[in-house]
């Protein structure tokens, strides 16, 4: 009975962490690595092909985008995850393969422009590869009901209140007669959203893998947070400029509808105000939200009960097409545009960053977190030029970072997560920046509980006492 990190560990990004019992071998999640490059994507550290199940516990690309490179190279089992998970992990899976195939042609056209040869340049993986790893997603999990994987394994998903669909899973490992339960956290939600639930207390547990990716840092209030937004968005109007939020697709394009709608209500927002969707993913990350409104806090759910739409408000429009999103150029000044990616290391957002960073009227605001060497990171930590699409671009726009938008659990709320599992011996922390970790650690070592901090790649026997 053994457990293994090959992703997620020691950095932010790419969560990927393999079980292995009674001769299966089932992974949680299986995630794209952002920003740092530590090793090529590619490189699993074991064989796909010797993979009975992936758990995915949340639809982000971080925790779902190799899927389609594990079934390219060979992986024949099976995915299990919630309903609403499985609809946003293939909005994902398809957008990230588009891109691939754009990154690949584009590289293809560059060595051309070098060699004056042109040679295929072959993409991580294509949107055939997504399409048939969609194939594997089998049974549906639902929260709270244990599964029966194979003789000795068995998993149950309870809400995590990150994202919509989002899950811890509980996993039951029986091998020689000796039994352990491992209890991974996924990304843990924070408490008191108005969109999605808050995460379910944990079921008692003898290991638990767990984020850290605000290890070291407690977020500002949320009433606070949003009454920064709306300040925020009035100080660029004043100024005569647009606003622009780096924007995730899921959960945080759609709480700052939900927030953006609730501010024209409140009078602190002009119902005049054009708000720009600028995110094909988004947009339809938005409409399986409404599929799933049985995964909505009651704040969200007493609206839809009144006939209220969370995401809808005057001024709002949708931006699928291309032209669509260059013409938000034209607009002078007053409008509000929500751009992916939010780490600002692709997507339409690095366009409009690229036309108005440099302006002064203009607001960057920045509402989500940005790992190490990604563009918003060195925007948020102050450097005064930035490159873009391989022009130096100056930073003159006033740059608001505002974090009690986080969808993660902060400081205080994973101690207090941690705290409530009774039986936890050890503790593997993954997901965070060393920093935080190494906080995080201490605060946990000082409940008695034994905490790795876990190399990429690294293992551990979990019969261990």
């Amino acid at each position: 009975m053994r457990i293994s990190f090959h992703g997620a560990a020691g950095c932010v990004t790419g969560s990927c962490h393999m079980v292995e019992c009674g001769g299966i071998r089932l992974l949680v999640d299986c995630g794209l690595s952002q920003g740092r490059d530590d090793a090529p994507a590619a490189d699993f550290g074991f064989d796909p092909a010797g993979v009975d199940f992936v758990l995915l516990t949340h639809a982000h690309l971080d925790h779902c985008g190799r899927l389609p490179l594990l079934a390219k190279m060979g992986f024949k089992g099976e995915v299990v995850t919630t309903a609403a998970s499985r609809e946003l992990a293939r909005l994902v899976i398809l957008d990230a393969a588009h891109l691939e195939e754009d990154a690949a042609q584009y590289r293809e056209r560059q060595a051309a422009r070098r060699t004056g040869v042109r040679e295929p340049v072959e993409p991580l993986y294509s949107m055939l590869d997504a399409l048939q790893c969609m194939d594997a997603f089998g049974r549906t999990a639902r929260y709270g009901e244990r599964m029966q994987l194979a003789p000795g394994v068995a998993a149950t998903f309870l809400d995590a209140g990150h994202i919509l669909g989002s899950a811890v899973v509980l996993l039951e490992l029986t091998e020689g007669g000796d039994t352990r339960t491992v209890l991974f956290s996924g990304d843990l939600g924070s408490d008191g959203r108005p969109l999605i639930r808050d995460p379910a207390p944990p079921p008692p547990a003898d290991v638990v893998v767990m984020e850290s990716t605000y290890g070291d840092r407690l977020h500002r209030p949320l009433e606070d947070s949003v009454e920064e937004l709306y300040a925020a968005i009035a100080a660029t109007f004043r100024q005569g400029g647009n606003v622009f939020i780096p924007t995730f697709a899921l959960e945080r394009a759609q709480e700052l509808l939900y927030f953006l709608r609730e501010g024209v209500e409140r009078g602190r927002i002009s119902p005049a105000t054009q708000v720009f969707l600028d995110s094909p993913m988004a947009i339809s990350a938005t409409r399986i939200y409404q599929h799933h409104p049985d995964c909505f806090d009651r704040e969200a759910r007493n609206l839809l009960a009144t006939g209220t739409d969370p995401f809808r408000l005057p001024g709002l429009h949708f931006c699928r097409g291309r032209d669509e999103s260059m013409q938000i150029n034209r607009v002078q000044g007053g409008a509000i545009v929500m751009a992916g990616a939010g780490m600002c290391n692709g997507g339409r957002i690095v366009h409009h960053l690229k036309h108005n960073l440099w302006r002064r009227e203009a607001g960057i605001i920045f509402v989500s977190y940005a790992a190490e060497d990604t563009l918003a990171r060195a925007i948020i930590d102050g450097a005064t030029e930035v490159e873009i699409l391989g022009e130096t671009i100056p930073v003159a726009a006033a740059i608001h970072t505002i974090n009690g938008f986080s969808a993660h659990a902060d400081q205080a709320e994973l101690l207090a997560w941690h705290g409530r599992i009774q039986g936890a011996t050890r503790t593997f922390l993954v997901h965070g920046e060393p920093a935080g970790m190494e906080q995080l650690a201490a605060r946990l070592r000082a409940t008695g509980t034994r905490v790795h901090l876990p190399d990429m790649h690294q293992g551990f026997e979990l019969l261990d006492p």
